[in-house]
């Protein structure tokens, strides 16, 4: 299957949009320029879940086998899964599994990453 055409044209302004203070508090001393997708997993899939619908799935990364974090993807109406932040993964991060997981009614600790990553999209869109 084959994701909706506004997945493009999301995931470049989502691109734009990423920053230090969009990413998982957790993560931001490991954020920088030449990675930006770095933990920008679960505001990313907030946002791809406002615009486009579907599903939240969180999977397990392991290093040296060892569960260090989870991470988040879209699995849009369509059933096709969306990952725009995969690629903040070194290649000894290793992402298994991928359960269904409802959205919670508020962003819980990242509502302020969130707020920022939606409102600097709208920015964005008026441009």
């Amino acid at each position: 299957m084959t994701a909706p055409a506004g997945v493009a044209e999301l995931a470049g302004a989502l691109r734009r949009a990423w920053g230090p203070d969009t990413c998982a508090p957790e993560d931001r001393s490991a954020w920088h320029p030449g990675n930006p997708a770095r933990g920008q997993c679960i505001t990313t899939v907030l946002v791809v879940h406002d615009h486009l619908g579907g599903e939240l799935v969180r999977g397990e990364v392991h290093v040296d086998g060892e569960r260090v974090d989870f991470h988040w993807w879209n699995r849009l109406p369509d059933g096709s899964e969306v990952d725009l932040t995969r690629e903040q993964f070194a290649s000894h991060e290793i992402v298994s599994g991928g359960t269904t997981v409802a959205r919670p009614a508020d962003p819980g600790r990242v509502a302020p990453q969130y707020a920022v990553l939606v409102q600097r999209l709208a920015e964005l869109s008026a441009t």
